[in-house]
């Protein structure tokens, strides 16, 4: 069987969960197409002197709900198929935790990885001029996502800012010292951990019974390995792009948090047994926490999934052949726009406070992002029993009803 491109895979989860609540067909194509696609030209001077010109895009899916919302990656496969799903999946997740956004994403086709911090700045500079006229505090606001982060946020906010005046809120995900609010930067993972738990409490289970492993050790990765980590919750595996590394006692978060952050790989921190990505996806576990790329499970390895839960923390991570295959498996997902829900949450927060121009403690921050998460768990569980659909058709169900609402609250169809 061929796998569906991530635009067409993220549609077909679309249809499931619209047939559920027998959404009206005049709509299956206003909520199924974005508003806009932008895709520029992004010429960069490297160092050395080289020119190259690579392709930048911002797709906005839906903005009905609000102003749109979603993170801008720098990765080789960041292509417009790959930037349209993403755009997508964020109009349902922002609406299935109920924060007054649209949905969209952006991405620039180029591997950063050897770029200098020049080369990086320059590059972030000419894509936000290209796309700066869609942007704005009330109607794109940009986010971090795979290979960028609070500095690349700053210069995003700093080139927007040179042309309308200072604006914090144009971005989130910044620096502290540029509007950033405490907190962000674990949102995310942390939002994962806070899902795992409602998930643990109510089947019966205590979370700190759960063995994890955790593919991808990023900011996302990172975070939820952390927040496991001080809840006593042994995490027994970790990896990078590298490669991976295993301990059934349980590793020292810590001292990777440590090592990597010192430049080091998670295969030469030691404490375990080194194996690869896809080994680690394959391992006996509790608790399998794909939190890279996306479509890493797939209908070629699906099968071999041994954990009893699997939390997508990464976008996409499971394909529909192989969410099927788990499905008939006994093996509950819990889908990437609850799972990782936290970062848009927190996101919202920060451009409220922004806005506001008042900053709240981090406590009240993580206050509120736990009980924002736990209550969309609660709300997805319940409409998933209530009609008998997995956790993912019903996530889809709820963000899709509340976006269909405002589509026709503003007089769209």
């Amino acid at each position: 069987m061929t796998e569906l491109t991530a635009y067409q895979a993220v549609n077909q989860y679309f249809a499931d969960a619209a047939h559920t609540i027998d959404l009206d067909e005049e709509l299956f194509a206003v909520l199924t197409t974005p508003y806009r696609e932008i895709a520029v030209q992004v010429p960069v001077r490297l160092d050395d002197g080289e020119l190259i010109v690579v392709r930048g895009y911002r797709v906005q899916h839906n903005g009905a709900r609000g102003p749109y919302k979603g993170g801008i990656r720098y990765h080789p496969t960041a292509n417009l198929d790959e930037v349209r799903a993403l755009a997508s999946l964020m109009t349902w997740k922002t609406a299935l935790v109920d924060v007054p956004f649209g949905g969209a994403k952006g991405g620039v086709e180029v591997d950063p990885t050897g770029m200098s911090e020049g080369e990086l700045q320059r590059l972030t500079r000419r894509f936000t001029t290209s796309i700066k006229h869609v942007l704005g505090v009330y109607r794109d606001i940009p986010a971090p996502d795979v290979n960028t982060n609070p500095k690349v946020m700053a210069w995003m906010m700093d080139a927007y800012s040179a042309v309308n005046g200072y604006s914090p809120a144009v971005v989130t995900g910044k620096p502290l010292d540029l509007g950033g609010a405490p907190g962000r930067e674990a949102a995310t993972g942390r939002g994962c951990v806070y899902v795992l738990d409602a998930h643990c409490t109510h089947h019966g289970r205590y979370l700190k019974s759960q063995n994890v492993a955790i593919q991808g050790f990023g900011n996302v990765g990172s975070w939820v390995a952390r927040e496991l980590h001080a809840r006593g919750v042994p995490v027994v595996a970790v990896s990078d792009v590298g490669g991976a590394l295993v301990q059934p006692a349980g590793l020292d978060v810590p001292a990777l948090v440590a090592h990597v952050g010192s430049g080091g790989s998670i295969t030469t921190a030691g404490g375990g047994d080194v194996i690869t990505n896809e080994e680690l996806l394959e391992l006996d576990c509790d608790v399998l926490v794909p939190a890279a790329l996306g479509e890493v499970i797939t209908e070629a390895n699906a099968a071999r999934v041994r954990a009893g839960v699997v939390l997508e923390a990464a976008n996409y991570p499971v394909t529909p052949s192989a969410d099927k295959i788990l499905l008939d498996a006994g093996i509950t997902v819990i889908p990437d726009i609850l799972a990782n829900a936290g970062g848009v949450t927190g996101s919202y927060f920060e451009w409220s406070q922004n806005i506001q121009q008042f900053t709240w403690k981090e406590e009240r921050f993580n206050s509120e992002l736990l009980d924002r998460m736990q209550g969309a768990y609660r709300f997805t569980q319940a409409f998933a029993e209530e009609h008998g659909v997995p956790l993912r058709q019903a996530a889809y169900a709820i963000g899709i009803t509340r976006v269909a609402t405002a589509v026709r609250l503003r007089g769209y169809v």
